[in-house]
């Protein structure tokens, strides 16, 4: 017994990083499960600059639509690039092969990310790229440090640099870091780029589980059962135990 608990002693850090831990303080992303515009939206996002390297291959195409409410006809031909039918999970056609050739290791599957993740941890991820002319891709990312992934929505945000101020600390004037600007050259402006981006990371949270807002409605309406069962089966036994007392 003690062997185990020295050895869980220390798999819990590591575990803990594995889920998403990060040393740069992480922005709260304020998701709406029940938006589906929101919801909508992310998926456009995802289908247009995420779907080309990450799959999301325990999701298909027709429980996604009819989720989000979107028309079967128009998902196809709006969110369906590559001639799949709409009951297909939602896979690429990248080789495992040459995305690991490509990019140091292939691109992860994304169905449950915002679950291992957390959508703080994305949210913030999605936002903190900057320019950085030492990495293969020329970007690095605050939250994830050395990043082995382009910036893929940097058509939208622009190019990403980090900022500084000079401050007073510890009685010396040194540079410090305060943020990360685009240069203005995206097609979204700042406030736009961070609600596609919340989209996104909402649309991530659901694919993680598809069946959560129906779990909850169901789970309120077996509580007020539970509860009026509660009152015939106390009834009940009263009855029963009644000559007894």
């Amino acid at each position: 017994m003690k062997k185990l608990v020295v050895l869980l002693s220390f798999l819990l850090p590591s575990l803990v990083m594995a889920a998403g831990g990060s040393k740069f303080p992480l922005d709260h992303a304020d998701i709406d499960r029940t938006d589906q515009a929101s919801l909508q939206s992310g998926a456009k996002v995802f289908m247009n600059y995420c779907m080309g390297c990450h799959q999301t291959q325990y999701q298909r195409y027709q429980r996604t639509f009819e989720d989000l409410g979107i028309p079967l006809e128009m998902g196809q031909a709006n969110l369906q690039f590559t001639g799949e039918k709409v009951g297909d999970y939602m896979k690429n056609a990248m080789p495992k092969e040459s995305a690991a050739k490509w990019f140091g290791a292939a691109p992860p599957d994304l169905t449950l990310v915002a679950r291992v993740r957390g959508a703080d941890w994305l949210y913030t991820y999605l936002r903190t790229f900057y320019v950085d002319e030492s990495r293969p891709f020329g970007v690095n990312n605050k939250v994830f440090p050395d990043v082995g992934m382009p910036h893929v929505l940097q058509e939208l945000q622009g190019i990403p640099r980090e900022t500084h101020e000079e401050r007073m600390i510890d009685g010396e004037m040194k540079s410090q870091y305060v943020g990360i600007k685009s240069d203005g050259s995206g097609t979204l402006s700042p406030e736009e780029y961070d609600k596609a981006v919340l989209d996104l990371v909402n649309y991530l949270v659901y694919l993680g589980e598809p069946s959560r807002l129906q779990a909850e409605s169901m789970g309120r309406w077996v509580l007020v059962f539970v509860l009026v069962l509660f009152v015939f089966v106390y009834l009940l036994k009263k009855e029963y135990w009644r000559d007894v007392h």
